[in-house]
């Protein structure tokens, strides 16, 4: 199609009229910040998929954590439990010995107290120690000529602490020291 020229009282177009195609340096710059804008949408978009991906894995390995936690020391206890069947069934045996079946109970407590340190449990058995209140409950006072005043005199229930946090109290009996006369 042919295009009429334009007559003398029509004004010419001019590169600034929206109906004139870009071009020119003014427009290689809208076309550069358009490109720009563009991508910076899209690295935003990836981005923001990114951070959803992570929010999720991170929700996900949580609950994980939480679940499989106790694994490793349920693993540790597994072979106590199974010498204490042993233990069980030898009881139960006809004449059993009853002195070998307590060494026996005896040796399983401290594979149990062993597995339990491996994990980072600690015992807490005072006697002769101060008194502290954030480690030890006082049950009772009690006189004694050999242990000082406010100084563990027994320990009716042992404490215990996981990885330096207080779990359970000692149970314990406090000196008040020699009788007055």
């Amino acid at each position: 199609m042919s295009r009429s020229k334009p007559t003398d009282d029509a004004q010419p177009e001019t590169p600034d009229s929206p109906d004139v195609p870009a071009s020119g340096p003014k427009d290689d710059g809208l076309a550069t910040a358009r490109k720009e804008a563009a991508d910076a949408y899209d690295r935003y978009l990836r981005a923001v998929a990114d951070l959803e991906n992570f929010r999720r894995r991170a929700v996900r390995e949580k609950e994980d954590l939480r679940l499989f936690a106790a694994s490793r020391v349920l693993e540790d206890l597994l072979p106590v439990l199974d010498n204490l069947a042993l233990a069980s069934a030898a009881a139960r045996q006809p004449g059993a010995n009853l002195g070998t079946l307590i060494g026996g109970v005896e040796m399983v407590g401290q594979q149990l107290k062993g597995a339990l340190v491996a994990h980072g449990l600690k015992e807490i058995n005072p006697v002769g120690q101060p008194f502290d209140p954030h480690q030890h409950e006082a049950l009772s006072h009690e006189t004694s000529a050999t242990v000082p005043v406010e100084h563990v005199v027994s320990v009716v229930r042992s404490g215990y602490s996981l990885n330096g946090r207080l779990l359970r109290p000692a149970s314990v009996v406090v000196s008040n020291g020699p009788v007055s006369p």
